[in-house]
């Protein structure tokens, strides 16, 4: 039988042991492969490559099923020991240095590792059905073929001008699938190229025989799915050779992470497929295959899980198997670092199936049975808390409270809260004027870990705490003690609080100007980088666009603010009272008058030194009088004034 399916570069590895579906490989985000027995639901072996985070996994294919019982000659005699339950035993892994580690799950160790015909990393392995070879791709072009007797090279090729990124054995084993965008069939025998197909734009992650006829029948089919590829291409292998093009189509959800099924031996017998889609659901197809089919085919169910609380938050398919009657189905769902197996029956009279599990309960209860190797250390009040981050510093503490006195009974038995370190440490005051640099770098620490703490426990009073600071030095060098994991989510946290309230997003800009300024280069190289920071993106664009017009309005509301200010004081001038505060006359006012008579016949010239008299008289009266008199003489004053106006017209 041909293996389980290699799995691609882009996911994690996740694969069903053959036949007895006894046992489900994965290699997590940690680099360990993990083996889980699917009866007992526990985990069966863990092995840790010795250059697991070097070299990752990058595909895992299970061997044949074979008589576990001697040496490494056992395979041979495989036909003469059929009353031996036959296992799954060897694993073949690929990694990104390029090496193909073997592992047997027999012996729980390592069988042996194959390395130096691969210059780039491995993205598929594939076995042979009957013999003891193995098959590998690479970034390198090329492929090899192993002898695992001997474990060396027994040949090698160059299968395409692009990287190798999925193979295929046909179940006769003469045959041998490649892809890297164009599908190539190889005859395994001379080594060269049987058929070629037109493939996919992307790179193909799955091939997989979907018929077991010969080929010359015009009844082999195959079937391949692609990287951002909806659709699961369905290939025929016409005797005429005119089979470049794809003649049946699924259509999915999302691109195939997973895939099963049970192969067709004749036109009669209907192919059943179970895809799992990255986005974790599963489709499930029958179908006939004779012939071109136009339309694409939609599944003829479709699987989803989901939690059950009130707003049930989906689970995560990894993989399925198909079982041996048309309804049975395993599946593998959750975490890859703690997969859930279970067998169910799926009514496929539905076109749609939800299925409800209680995921935390089923991981606590999964815990319970393996035997936990971390210990809870016992802290009692003279032992030294340490504050993670730089080696050596400790959490300064305040003098002690009454509060903290009835803490310090009961700290033989229990550990302090989060929230009671964060009373202790005080974040206010970074540095007084007499504090020394050791304090100021260590309160940074602090708030490094603290930030890191809230961002991963999403606890708002710890984060609230953090982000008060307004000192740009502190904010510098807290962003740059954080670690990359902690990276997005700060950008994100910061993303929500800019929406808020402009006083906090003017504090917000200060922190993301300081993460822009040390994490260009991380944030550079995420593949997804546009949706993460599309938001943000979006929010900046909008509030510049605003500032263009809010400051061209601020500009008309000044000239208007000035020109109501210049007309209000304007108004304020010409209301100014005109009445004088003091009124000096003058003599000459007098000699005016007389000069303004001279041409008066009547008038006679001795009269003038009488009138000089009178008004010297008639000033000192004024003087001696009160000031109530005073504005009497203006008014006689104004009224001289007009007589002499009247006098010079005439």
């Amino acid at each position: 039988m041909a293996a389980d399916g290699g799995s691609s570069s882009l996911q994690l590895p996740c694969v069903f042991s053959p036949k007895s579906r006894q046992f489900l490989a994965l290699c997590a985000q940690d680099g360990r492969l993990r083996i889980w027995n699917t009866d007992s639901k526990t985990l069966h072996q863990e092995y840790v490559p010795s250059a697991h985070l070097s070299a990752t996994c990058t595909c895992i294919a299970w061997g044949p099923c074979r008589t576990v019982k001697e040496g490494p000659q056992r395979k041979k005699r495989k036909s003469e020991a059929v009353q031996v339950e036959e296992k799954a035993d060897l694993l073949a892994m690929g990694t990104a240095a390029g090496t193909v580690l073997i592992y047997s799950t027999a012996k729980g160790a390592l069988h042996c590792t194959l390395d130096g015909a691969h210059s780039g990393g491995v993205n598929c392995v594939q076995w042979h059905p009957e013999e003891s070879l193995l098959y590998s791709g690479s970034d390198d072009t090329n492929i090899v073929e192993w002898d695992l007797q001997t474990g060396k090279t027994r040949s090698k090729w160059k299968a395409d001008h692009a990287a190798v990124t999925s193979l295929c054995v046909s179940p006769d084993g003469k045959l041998l699938l490649s892809a890297g965008h164009i599908i190539k069939m190889w005859d395994l025998d001379t080594k060269e190229v049987y058929r070629k197909f037109t493939g996919h734009s992307t790179a193909v992650t799955t091939l997989r025989f979907a018929t077991t006829r010969p080929p010359d029948s015009n009844g082999l089919y195959f079937l391949s799915g692609a990287a951002h590829d909806r659709l699961l291409s369905v290939w025929q292998v016409r005797e005429d050779g005119k089979d470049k093009n794809s003649v049946v189509s699924f259509t999915l959800t999302d691109e195939p992470q997973h895939i099963d099924l049970v192969t067709s031996n004749s036109k009669e017998e209907a192919v059943r497929l179970a895809v799992v889609c990255k986005d974790g659901q599963l489709h499930l197809f029958e179908h006939f295959l004779n012939g071109p089919c136009k339309k694409p085919l939609s599944p003829s169910c479709t699987v989803q899980m989901s939690d059950t609380k009130e707003s049930p938050i989906p689970i995560p398919l990894l993989a399925a198997v198909l079982g041996a009657d048309t309804r049975t189905v395993m599946l593998a769902y959750g975490s890859h670092l703690q997969p859930v197996m279970e067998k169910v029956e799926i009514n496929t009279a539905e076109r749609h199936v939800c299925l409800t599990r209680d995921v935390q309960t089923t991981l606590s209860l999964s815990m319970e049975t393996t035997v936990s190797k971390v210990k809870t250390p016992i802290v009692n009040a003279k032992s030294k808390v340490l504050v993670p981050g730089l080696p050596g510093h400790k959490a300064p503490l305040k003098g002690t409270s009454q509060g903290s006195e009835k803490r310090k009974k009961d700290t033989d038995t229990k550990e302090m809260s989060i929230a009671e370190r964060l009373g202790e440490i005080d974040l206010s005051t970074v540095s007084e004027k007499g504090a020394s640099k050791g304090t100021a770098s260590l309160t940074t620490d602090n708030f490094a870990v603290l930030l890191v703490q809230g961002l991963e426990s999403n606890d708002a009073s710890i984060l609230n705490k953090v982000f008060q600071t307004r000192k740009e030095m502190v904010i510098k060098k807290t962003v740059a003690r954080l670690p990359l994991s902690a990276v997005l989510p700060l950008v994100e946290e910061l993303t929500k609080r800019l929406q808020g309230h402009p006083f906090t997003a003017a504090l917000m800009v200060r922190w993301l100007k300081a993460v822009l300024m040390h994490h260009t280069s991380y944030l550079a190289s995420l593949p997804d980088l546009v949706t993460q920071l599309g938001v943000l993106y979006h929010m900046i664009e909008s509030r510049v666009k605003m500032f263009h017009k809010l400051t061209k309005l601020d500009g008309k509301l000044y000239l208007l603010m000035t020109q109501m200010a210049t007309s209000d004081s304007s108004n304020v001038v010409s209301d100014v009272d005109h009445t004088a505060k003091l009124v000096y006359e003058d003599e000459s006012s007098d000699e005016d008058e007389a000069s303004g008579d001279e041409g008066l016949p009547d008038e006679d010239s001795d009269h003038w030194e009488e009138d000089e008299a009178m008004t010297e008289d008639n000033q000192e009266e004024s003087e001696d009088e009160d000031p109530g008199s005073r504005t009497e003489s203006k008014a006689n004053g104004e009224e001289d004034m007009e007589r002499e106006n009247e006098s010079e017209e005439e």
